[in-house]
């Protein structure tokens, strides 16, 4: 149960995914006295259903979009040196369809992403040959040639929990499984009523200014917050499906579709493909849950224009789905919004609340920044922007040496299998040693649950990463539910629920 102890705060953020994480993460290290809630678990909703990529946004410009580019591509840099283990350069390789865009058009655009990009980690882009088992892998034998270039592939959902590690580290107070009831200003500040979601204990904070950052509920914030704010959000939801691996090697496919979208098929933990993303208007979550079958039918159509061996609906192993609150800007194409941030300020009597809408994984440290210069006239900060040059928990090594601290892992751990030591540090990075302690053997990790899950780190999600259902763990905090068995799964769920009553 999260207990609220102090409550007078400078800052009040209400979502917890990548957007509130980073912002919390910023204010708490310029000494703003920070409180962040979110209703579910962290990551929880968008933040954990995205591409899994930070990248530039290549479509984006045929939109014209070139601001956003341009700032995606550079935060792609920074983001690539502040977490080296949940971030990782990917090759992608567009097969080329004369009768969807010209190939002068593509190079074009390419040159124009290299040109943009402020490129130091990644290689540049360049024409391929797609032969046999090296970029035309798995793709039907007439696509002959294509385009390759460099983007970035990411755990969202850690990079999120990495984001609120640092907050803590600098001071935030985090509440998971809290709900903003109402707010009103009163006497020159916020004061707001919460609710705990798995207890229904009520509590009430104050604070200078609120910040909402709650996604795809940015409007229920509004509207419960006695603030005026026209402006709308579109809801507009992404799927993806999880298939067995479709090809060799480690490029990953961006793939032109006949509705002249794109569609990616990206390696996903060894053994599978992950391929999305749809864009559908929703007028309500209620209706954003779960993939449809027209969506799933979408994706397999669009993909199997291009495979060799095609994909049934029998293939698909999971299938997760997220909203985006993209800033309504009257454009019927849901591909056409913008996926750029908008920040609304409502300010009466001093007391302001920022609404924020739409945003890109890749932009959302630099979106921070924007959020803090935005609120500087009711915040006062200790320090100037800071978060480009300390690495995020766990990141703090060249990303050039992963391969060569994966090996160190490897040397101090020799008795446990290199492969669940590779996974541990790609969810942990450095602090691995935090989750293994003295363990020198797999019996010394407790009970196996199965596709890679010891109990050792399963009580340190509970312990520090907040993980309150088992859900959390199996989907967000690691990917091990993909592994494991549906007996498994629900085994582990009975573990959880029994370790969670043992808690005081």
């Amino acid at each position: 149960m999260a207990t609220v102890h102090d409550t007078e705060f400078d800052l009040l953020i209400v979502g917890g995914g990548i957007n509130g994480a980073g912002i919390a993460r910023d204010a708490a290290g310029r000494g703003v006295k920070t409180v962040l809630i979110d209703q579910g678990d962290f990551g929880g909703a968008t933040s954990s259903a995205s591409t899994k990529l930070i990248h530039g946004g290549l479509r984006y410009l045929e939109y014209y979009e070139f601001r956003l580019v341009w700032e995606s591509l550079h935060e792609r840099e920074v983001i690539l040196r502040l977490a080296p283990h949940l971030v990782a350069p990917l090759r992608f390789v567009m097969p080329h369809v004369k009768s969807l865009r010209p190939a002068w058009m593509i190079r074009v655009g390419l040159w124009l992403y290299d040109t943009m990009g402020g490129r130091r980690i990644l290689p540049g882009s360049e024409g391929v040959r797609l032969k046999g088992k090296g970029f035309g892998a798995g793709l039907k034998p007439e696509l002959a040639r294509g385009f390759s270039y460099f983007d970035a592939r990411v755990d969202d959902a850690r990079l999120v929990i990495a984001n609120l590690k640092s907050a803590e580290q600098h001071g935030a107070r985090l509440l998971p499984r809290m709900r903003l009831v109402s707010a009103m200003r009163e006497h020159g500040h916020w004061r707001a009523m919460l609710e705990d979601m798995l207890t229904g204990e009520p509590s009430e904070i104050t604070a200078r200014v609120l910040l909402n950052a709650a996604g795809p509920w940015v409007r229920d914030v509004i509207d419960h917050s006695e603030t005026e704010v026209a402006a709308s959000a579109r809801l507009v939801k992404g799927s993806h499906i999880v298939v067995p691996r479709v090809h060799q090697g480690e490029h990953a496919y961006i793939l032109q579709n006949i509705d002249r979208r794109v569609i990616f098929i990206i390696p996903f933990h060894e053994n599978w493909s992950l391929i999305g993303t749809t864009d559908t208007i929703v007028e309500t979550m209620a209706a954003a849950g779960t993939i449809s079958e027209e969506e799933t039918r979408y994706l397999l159509d669009a993909v199997n224009r291009y495979l060799a061996k095609p994909l049934a609906e029998s293939d698909v192993v999971w299938t997760y789905s997220g909203v985006r609150a993209l800033y309504d800007d009257g454009k019927g194409d849901p591909a056409a919004i913008t996926r750029d941030y908008t920040l609304v300020v409502d300010d009466r009597d001093g007391v302001a609340q920022l609404a924020l809408f739409g945003g890109k994984l890749t932009t959302y440290r630099k979106l921070a920044e924007t959020v803090l210069d935005k609120l500087s006239p009711w915040l006062a900060y200790r320090r100037a922007p800071w978060t480009d040059g300390e690495a995020l928990p766990g990141g703090d090594f060249d990303p050039a040496r992963l391969d060569e601290e994966v090996a160190c892992l490897c040397t101090g751990y020799p008795q446990l299998p290199r492969e669940l030591l590779k996974d541990l540090f790609h969810r942990h990075g450095l602090a691995v040693a935090a989750v293994l302690g003295d363990a020198p053997t797999l019996d010394d990790l407790g009970r196996d649950f199965g596709g890679g899950l010891y109990q050792r780190e399963a009580e340190y999600f509970i312990e520090q990463e907040w993980a309150m259902a088992a859900d959390d763990i199996l989907w967000r905090r690691s990917k091990t539910g993909l592994r494991m068995s549906a007996a498994q799964r629900e085994d582990f769920a009975i573990w959880f629920a029994d370790s969670r009553a043992r808690q005081p």
